[in-house]
């Protein structure tokens, strides 16, 4: 799960990480009066969306009178701002946050992220604050400072004066990198990024920006977090699969794949591209998926215009093969589906499971391997494609001379 910027910084107050003066802004008037209530003479209008690079966007710009607040405001407010991050679509903005101007002397970079090799939390810090971490990692990986905290110990002061010392910061900045470290803890989360945090021209530390994400399986814990989730920044059918507890994101293809566990989902992934086709979706139902499940599963599936065919693969150990089967027909049924389908089930109940596909009298297309699977769902969707030939036209008959 993510956030915006403003709940971030929200949130990195409550631990004690030292953030400029802002307010959230859903309106241009709403702006205008944040600006009025920090004072100063310098603002800075941050489009809030969930995605980087909304800078080089346009949609972060420095105002320095009240008007010219509500001249940006007007401007970004409501406009699809595109980053590298949004696609080639862009993500409209409906929030902005009004920030008082900051006196920056030097831009940095700090984040978390758990480390999956060393099983650890990664502290990675770096001067080149401001510019995109992936490109600094490919073109000058040596200027990223990195450190792996030990679960048992936590960031210590021995660790937290290293990374101030690698940033060139003075030793205040300790007790800076160790709440955010408590903050990235206690909040389960699974990203956090500053970028930039800078060094004032009065020798402050400042947190600049706030990247917040979270990881869901722990969101039980933290109704508050939840609570801050933005429906707008979500993917609509992403959106209503988790209602159902589907595991599911959209992709660019045509094929829709539903399959039980993450790792069969990849495979079949893979299968579909590697036999020519495009999958359209990451569809995992898990091992308790019912046929209301199921149901809903195709549903969401097809509500997607791009699809032109589903492949369903099932690996029977936790989940059984018969229930798939009496999903998947009651949802062909519900849907009236208009496009191929081809299923393949393998393990407990796989015999009763083909038996009632078999039986149900609707065009399922049966494969017994995954290889297959793919294979005749690439094939159905590009004969489905071929336009009918047009009947050639005879030529008229030649009359006999007399």
């Amino acid at each position: 799960m993510k956030i915006h910027e403003y709940q971030g910084k929200e949130i990195f107050r409550k631990f004690g990480v030292p953030t400029p003066r802002g307010y959230p802004a859903m309106s241009v008037d709403e702006a205008v009066e944040a600006a009025k209530k920090l004072g100063g003479k310098v603002w800075v209008v941050k489009a809030q969306i969930h995605a980087g690079g909304r800078g080089k966007g346009g949609g972060v710009k420095v105002a320095k009178s009240i008007e010219e607040v509500k001249k940006l405001s007007s401007q970004i407010l409501g406009m699809q701002l595109k980053t590298h991050q949004t696609g080639p679509q862009g993500q409209k903005v409906r929030r902005l946050l009004i920030e008082e101007g900051a006196d920056i002397k030097k831009e940095l970079y700090l984040g978390m992220v758990v480390d999956r090799g060393t099983q650890k939390v990664v502290l990675m810090a770096s001067t080149e604050g401001g510019m995109d971490i992936e490109e600094v990692a490919a073109k000058t990986p040596q200027k990223i400072f990195k450190v792996f905290v030990d679960p048992a110990e936590g960031l210590t002061g021995n660790d937290a004066a290293e990374v101030a010392t690698s940033l060139g910061l003075p030793q205040t900045a300790r007790a800076i990198f160790q709440s955010v470290y408590k903050c990235f803890l206690d909040t389960d989360a699974s990203l956090v990024e500053i970028n930039p945090l800078i060094l004032t021209g009065k020798g402050e530390v400042i947190a600049l920006d706030a990247k917040l994400n979270f990881d869901d399986n722990a969101l039980f814990r933290h109704p508050d977090i939840v609570a801050l989730r933005d429906l707008d920044e979500e993917d609509p059918l992403e959106v209503e699969a988790s209602k159902y507890d589907l595991n599911y994101i959209s992709l660019d293809g045509n094929i829709g794949c539903m399959v039980n566990g993450a790792g069969l989902a990849m495979a079949t992934m893979d299968t579909v591209k590697l036999f020519g086709g495009s999958p359209a979706n990451f569809l995992d139902v898990g091992g308790s998926a019912t046929p209301e499940k199921v149901t809903a599963a195709f549903k969401i599936m097809l509500s997607n215009p791009k699809v032109k065919g589903i492949l369903v693969n099932i690996f029977g150990g936790i989940m059984q093969c018969d229930t798939i089967a009496k999903g998947v027909i009651a949802a062909a049924r519900e849907v009236k589906l208009t496009v191929p389908l081809v299923v393949r089930m393998k393990g407990s109940n796989e015999d009763l499971g083909k038996k009632l596909l078999k039986d149900s009298g609707l065009p399922i297309i049966s494969a017994d391997s995954m290889g297959e699977a793919g294979k005749k769902i690439v094939a159905a969707i590009s004969k489905k494609k071929k336009p009918k030939a047009k009947p050639k036209k005879k030529a008229p008959a030649k009359r006999k001379k007399k």
